[in-house]
């Protein structure tokens, strides 16, 4: 399986994917499920990808493909449609064509996406693409998208994320996220692809690859594992006495 976030600030966008892909618990290796395409001063697009990696796979190389057939004649590619809305239909249009060619095979077609960037002259922007071509956007009430296994690494983003968040606690943010999610889930496993892109600076930034051995990912799962327990500790037990507890409702029988 995987695990994926995206978050939208008013400062730029966060992204991260995990890279294990299994096929059973004795076959598990290592894709990379960030793809990134940029052209310098004008656009930055970042996509995440979750799912069958066959279909995923295609999808990209579909993307690619137009971007090299269509350099030169101004049909639609990723590198030159006018808004991050275009660029997540040709997302959407790419995902049906492979749905069409492979969809009858398949037992079940899996596939979704987090599309975000900026292109020059309009605010960074990010959708989540479904399994169907169809999308959403991120808003200021929803600023964030998951796909994957999302269950575990969810309530703390609900809890902290924010859109006026600073980008360096929005990558501890999403890190802590995908701490929760390892340890309660086998099939998401490190190294963690994380991008930063910084508002209208139109180039991707800061790009790493965290692995077991990261010394801040280390430290970072250590302290959040020591301040839950720390908080736990100070918060007032449940009082088990009469006083402190009420019976339960008395319901009859029926019938």
């Amino acid at each position: 399986m995987t695990y994926c976030v995206g978050l939208r600030l008013d400062r730029g966008l966060v992204f991260a994917s995990d890279t294990r892909t299994n096929a059973g618990l004795d076959n598990i290796a290592t894709f990379r499920k960030m793809h990134v395409w940029e052209r310098n001063g004008d656009r930055v697009l970042i996509l995440l990808s979750a799912g069958n990696l066959a279909v995923t796979q295609a999808v990209v190389s579909n993307l690619n493909e137009q971007i090299d057939a269509h350099r030169d004649d101004g049909k639609p590619s990723l590198l030159n449609v006018e808004t991050m809305f275009r660029a997540a239909r040709l997302v959407g249009d790419a995902v049906r064509e492979v749905r069409k060619v492979d969809g009858p095979a398949l037992e079940m077609f899996s596939a979704s996406f987090i599309l975000g960037g900026q292109i020059h002259g309009e605010a960074p922007r990010m959708f989540q693409i479904y399994a169907e071509g169809n999308f959403i956007e991120a808003t200021k009430d929803t600023p964030y998208f998951q796909i994957g296994e999302h269950k575990y690494g969810k309530p703390i983003l609900d809890r902290v994320a924010r859109p006026e968040m600073a980008m360096g606690d929005a990558a501890k943010l999403i890190l802590l996220s995908f701490d929760s999610t390892l340890r309660s889930n086998l099939s998401v496993g490190l190294p963690i692809d994380l991008a930063i892109y910084e508002r209208d600076s139109m180039k991707i930034g800061p790009q790493k690859r965290i692995g077991q051995d990261d010394p801040y990912f280390r430290m970072l799962s250590r302290s959040w594992s020591e301040g839950l327990r720390d908080t736990f500790g100070k918060i007032e037990a449940f009082d088990l006495t009469d006083e402190g507890t009420a019976p339960l409702p008395f319901e009859p029988p029926k019938g």
